[in-house]
């Protein structure tokens, strides 16, 4: 399994952040944190400040497994005119296995600003779907289309990690995480087919 990354910027919805990281590594999904700024330390939306473990500029994201955006504003837009990053959101949209997760603005103002969500599923934080160009929009608490794993805001947070894990490792490790962590089994009914 390749590498993921997470990339945070000023700005980040903590809990859209955190939450899909520890998720993630609870399942054995290899993902790391990364800052667009130029240090590892980023602030997000509500005043907490994280160290990343790497900075954009340590890493060539060849081959990346998921590239995955939280939002909260200024974050999203942050992420947004990170042009670095967008090009290999880009890429990774039209690769073969790549795949994208964004929540809460991120979906409308990183993929469906450029266009990326054409012929797909989305969803997004209301105010924001407007921007989910050429999308069906649908009113779920996380959506699974294809390549994307899309959510619309904070509260669906830990139903979009492990969507995430559900897409990558299957329903039973989703189900064994959440069962780990103690969600009741009805965390996992928007993921089931």
């Amino acid at each position: 399994m390749n590498e993921s990354y997470l990339f945070l910027a000023d700005g980040f919805e903590e809990i859209e952040a955190l939450t899909p990281v520890d998720i993630l590594r609870r399942a054995d999904i290899p993902v790391k944190t990364v800052s667009i700024n130029k240090t590892r330390e980023v602030t997000g939306a509500h005043g907490v400040t994280v160290v990343a473990d790497v900075t954009f500029d340590e890493v060539v994201f060849e081959d990346a497994e998921w590239l995955i955006l939280p939002g909260g504003m200024p974050g999203a837009k942050n992420l947004h005119d990170f042009t670095p990053l967008l090009n290999i959101v880009k890429k990774q949209a039209v690769s073969e296995t790549g795949h994208i997760a964004a929540i809460c603005a991120a979906p409308g103002v990183v993929l469906g600003a450029e266009g990326l969500l054409g012929g797909y599923k989305a969803t997004a934080y209301p105010g924001f779907t407007d921007l989910l160009v050429g999308a069906e929009v649908v009113n779920e608490p996380v959506v699974i289309d294809r390549k994307y794993v899309l959510a619309p805001g904070p509260a669906k947070a830990a139903v979009w990690a492990l969507a995430i894990v559900k897409v990558q490792c299957g329903i039973d490790k989703a189900a064994e995480v959440a069962s780990q962590m103690l969600f009741p089994p009805t965390v996992l009914d928007p993921l089931m087919d």
